[in-house]
C-alpha cells in the first residue's frame, strides 16, 4: 500500500497544473508593443482595402524595420528574411505570402532591395513621407 502511494503522490493533481499554468501568465509576463502610426489605421486601411493577409505581411515587415532592434533601420530596410520562415510565423502559405508581397509592392507600401529583404517607408507612402518630414540615409 505504501509503495502506490509514493507513486501517486509524484503525480500532481489537476488543480495543481492550472495553478501553475495560472501563476506564470500572471502579472509577471508583459505584452510586447509596437508604435504604428495612427496615419495606418486613419488613413491607409481605409483607402487602400488591403487583405488580412497583406495587413499581417506589413505589419510583421513594419514591426522588423521600425518597431526592434535593425542595423539598416536608418535606411528603413529590414533584415534578410527567409520565405518559409516568414510563412511559417504568419501561418500563411507561400503562395499566399508571395501574392501578399506583390500587392504591396504594387500599392506602393514595400520595395525589394533583394529576394527576402525589403524597404519599408516610415510613413507608408512617398508622400506621406515627405508631409511628416521623414527621410532616409542612402543605401542602393
Amino acid at each position: 500500500m505504501e509503495d502506490i502511494r509514493s507513486v501517486l503522490s509524484q503525480f500532481n493533481s489537476k488543480k495543481k497544473k492550472s495553478e501553475t499554468q495560472k501563476s506564470q501568465a500572471g502579472p509577471g509576463t508583459v505584452a510586447s508593443t509596437a508604435e504604428i502610426p495612427d496615419l495606418f489605421f486613419d488613413e491607409i486601411l481605409h483607402r487602400l482595402k488591403m487583405s488580412r493577409t497583406e495587413i499581417t505581411v506589413l505589419m510583421f515587415l513594419y514591426r522588423q524595420v521600425w518597431c526592434r532592434p535593425n542595423l539598416y533601420k536608418s535606411h528603413g530596410i529590414g533584415p534578410l528574411n527567409s520565405y518559409a520562415e516568414m510563412s511559417n510565423f504568419l501561418h500563411i502559405t507561400l503562395d499566399e505570402l508571395s501574392h501578399a508581397l506583390r500587392s504591396l509592392e504594387n500599392y506602393g507600401l514595400i520595395e525589394t532591395v533583394r529576394s527576402g529583404q525589403y524597404f519599408v517607408r516610415k510613413y507608408f507612402t512617398e508622400s506621406y513621407d515627405i508631409k511628416y518630414g521623414q527621410d532616409y540615409d542612402q543605401f542602393f
